[in-house]
């Protein structure tokens, strides 16, 4: 019996990688649990397992109990609880080897669907990934197999729950580990991450040596190594972006690919006015406002993007009220509507310190155009003139539609897909044409009218020619004129 209790801790040993210590100390804690439940609580009780021959012997106090002693109900308290002890001693083993595995990735199979989350099997233990932390998009049956971010391990009595994600920021970070080896040197530090899951990241990185172009290194040779991490993501965009420590370039790179005209900055607010070419305004904004949106959240500032000629009209329609105060020169109401304010709220609410160190006037003298706007308004001989916005397009107002500029970055994939839509309308109008007693065109290319372009996928398909049942409906009609 000794020799099969020493082969029972060593297969647990290598099965659970349960350290034998604690399995001996758990033998020893059950047996002496289940001999005081017989001799009584207020027994001393003390058992010891050799570790060497495997002999098992119980003292009380200091008198050697004889295992016949106990029965057999004693016995299988205490195989129970060598049971359970055994389960705890597992159960703390795969949590701290969890623990030690937390925001890396992992892989697993899926296993199956409860309530709504997915139950991956990672080995020794299950992982749960609910709705939000899977991308959408994400299709996975049963036996698929899956990679997601550790983002917790939680105890749950003597199971372990293993949380995972792939909707974490941290997720993306990790992909690109696995893909560029420069950010595992330390070569290439990500500064910045902003994620909205399924559809667009931006992450701003920066080099550590100067001979190291950081962006090119994550975009890998011909995009291959940007490609695997888009494609784990189910083609999520990824845009790369040059970190920089100065707030108005970093902001500047943050929205790319959308071209900036000016920024006017407000330090203190942490608030930047960005002023776009009308061109740019809708990639600037993104589709349904995610450019705009992640690239405030990456850069930690408040963006508020207007167009050059909004940002003119507002101009204009201060000048013409300050104008109408007399308090207030020509030549610093011109400073004044020149240099970012939106509004005379936003002029009177910004103080007359601010002013005074943008248009370069004394504090005293500020603070005493503003009270005499403010009083003016007041009485109603001056009057806030509304600036005239001219109106934007359709892509530029309803951010829920996508804009041409942001379709037109799609895909080389969509175009190829407009090419051939267009090359098959004019191939069913070639067939119903010769349908119809006409010459057919040797090639999809001859159906297009000389000096034509087959159109992109952007822009408009040419009209379809009648249809195959139309032409029928309409031979017996030619018969019965015949």
């Amino acid at each position: 019996m000794n020799g099969d209790l020493l082969r029972i801790v060593e297969v647990l040993h290598r099965e659970k990688d349960i350290d034998k210590e604690v399995i001996f100390q758990g033998i020893e804690a059950a047996v002496a649990s289940a001999t005081k439940k017989h001799y009584g609580r207020d027994a001393e009780i003390r058992v010891v397992v050799d570790r060497e021959t495997g002999a098992l012997t119980a003292y009380e106090e200091d008198r050697l109990i004889d295992p016949e002693e106990l029965g057999r109900i004693a016995a299988q308290s205490a195989k129970q609880m060598m049971i359970q002890k055994i389960r705890e001693a597992e159960s703390n083993v795969i949590y701290d080897d969890f623990e030690d595995r937390k925001n890396t990735i992992i892989t697993g199979q899926v296993q199956r669907y409860e309530g709504g989350n997915m139950i991956a099997n990672l080995g020794r233990v299950e992982g749960v990934l609910s709705r939000r932390d899977l991308i959408p998009g994400d299709s996975y049956r049963p036996g698929d197999r899956i990679r997601a971010l550790v983002t917790d391990v939680r105890k749950d009595g003597s199971k372990v729950r293993i949380i995972l994600s792939r909707t974490d920021p941290e997720f993306i970070i990790k992909l690109f580990e696995l893909e560029v080896p420069e950010i595992v040197e330390n070569l290439v530090v990500v500064r910045a991450i902003a994620r909205n899951p399924g559809y667009r990241t931006k992450i701003a990185i920066e080099s550590m040596d100067p001979r190291i172009d950081c962006v090119g290194a994550c975009v890998g040779v011909r995009g291959s190594r940007i490609r695997n991490v888009v494609s784990e993501l189910n083609g999520e965009k990824v845009d790369i972006i040059q970190w920089d420590d100065q707030p108005a370039n970093l902001i500047v790179n943050a929205l790319k690919p959308a071209e900036i005209s000016s920024l006017e900055m407000d330090e203190e607010a942490r608030v930047a006015r960005v002023i776009v070419a009308s061109d740019q305004l809708s990639l600037a904004i993104g589709k349904r406002g995610q450019n705009v949106r992640l690239a405030s959240k990456l850069s930690g500032w408040q963006l508020d993007i207007i167009s050059e000629e909004e940002r003119q009209a507002v101009a204009e329609a201060l000048l013409a009220t300050l104008r109408q105060a007399p308090e207030i020169p020509d030549e610093t109401a011109n400073l004044i509507a020149s240099s970012g304010y939106m509004s005379v709220k936003d002029l009177l609410t910004r103080g007359a310190e601010t002013l005074a160190a943008t248009v370069g006037i004394e504090q005293k003298q500020a603070d005493g155009m503003l009270q005499a706007l403010r009083r003016h308004l007041d009485d109603g001989s001056v009057k806030a003139v509304q600036p005239v916005v001219p109106d934007r397009k359709k892509g530029e107002i309803d951010v829920e539609a996508p804009p041409e500029e942001e379709q037109a970055e799609d895909s080389a994939a969509d175009e190829v897909g407009g090419v051939e839509t267009a090359v098959e309308e004019n191939l069913e109008a070639a067939e119903d044409a010769e349908t119809a007693g006409e010459e057919k065109p040797e090639t999809a290319e001859d159906a297009v009218p000389s000096g034509e372009e087959i159109p992109a996928a952007d822009e408009a398909a040419p009209a379809p020619g009648p249809r195959r049942k139309d032409l029928q409906s309409a031979e017996p009609q030619e018969n019965d004129t015949k």
